[in-house]
């Protein structure tokens, strides 16, 4: 059905999960994170408390493995469950259920769980790895972007794709990233056209929006003409965007 990857970014401490499907929708039911706990990808027959419940548990702390292990003994229908964890540590788990449809599994390292069902082999999560761990000097959006493309093309899945997602979040509870293709032909392609927009168009809106530091915001303060020394504001980590916040509303 799908391929997904969690990931955590060493250098910005952001989380974030990219996924890919044949069925639409893939944002909406597969990923989920949590400024200061994780993120989690939750995917084969769709368990979304996994998320609902593993993220404020990570947030407390635990483990991936521990919240997942807790989770999953709860869980009656486990054995056709995938799913994957990633902290705000970089600390990884992920499972694949016994009754999954092949091919299933996953593979998990510092920073990252990747899984996938009914794939054509596991060819397909060694080279979304590959991709993945190769661009580590880019910002996790376009990294994300960079994975489920290789996946795509790649042929990850038997029955082909039909929705993508990234999503994105750092230090405040609203995520910096959320791009979904819903229903498309090619959506590693439109995902790709989209993550352009985004970037374009609506970043600069969210890098003006209030923070937990600055509640009224870059883009209020100058609609205003209100003066103040100006801070890096905490929620602009992307580096690689060079756009700045403005005061247009939406």
């Amino acid at each position: 059905m799908t391929f997904s990857i969690a990931a955590w970014c060493r250098r910005t401490g952001q989380l974030g999960v990219g996924a890919l499907t044949a069925r639409p929708a893939v944002g909406k039911l597969v990923a989920h994170v949590q400024s200061g706990g994780g993120a989690v990808a939750t995917q084969a027959t769709v368990n979304p408390f996994l998320a609902y419940h593993g993220l404020p548990l990570l947030d407390e702390g635990r483990s991936p493995q521990d919240v997942l292990t807790e989770l999953l003994a709860q869980d009656p229908g486990r054995d056709v469950r995938q799913v994957g964890m990633v902290d705000r540590h970089g600390r990884s788990h992920a499972f694949t259920g016994s009754r999954t449809v092949g091919w299933a599994g996953h593979r998990t390292g510092p920073g990252y769980a990747l899984q996938g069902n009914r794939l054509v082999g596991p060819q397909i999560l060694a080279e979304i790895l590959r991709v993945f761990e190769e661009s580590g000097g880019l910002d996790l959006a376009e990294r994300l972007v960079l994975a489920i493309e290789a996946g795509e093309e790649a042929g990850g899945d038997r029955h082909g794709a039909r929705s993508a997602t990234v999503t994105v979040i750092g230090d405040q509870p609203y995520p910096l990233w959320d791009v979904r293709v819903d229903d498309a032909e090619h959506p590693a392609r439109e995902l790709r056209r989209l993550h352009g927009v985004f970037r374009d168009e609506v970043l600069p809106t969210i890098r003006g929006m209030p923070t937990r530091e600055d509640p009224m915001g870059e883009a209020a303060r100058q609609a205003l003409g209100t003066p103040m020394e100006r801070k890096t504001p905490s929620n602009a980590v992307d580096q690689q965007t060079s756009t700045t916040a403005t005061g247009e509303a939406l």
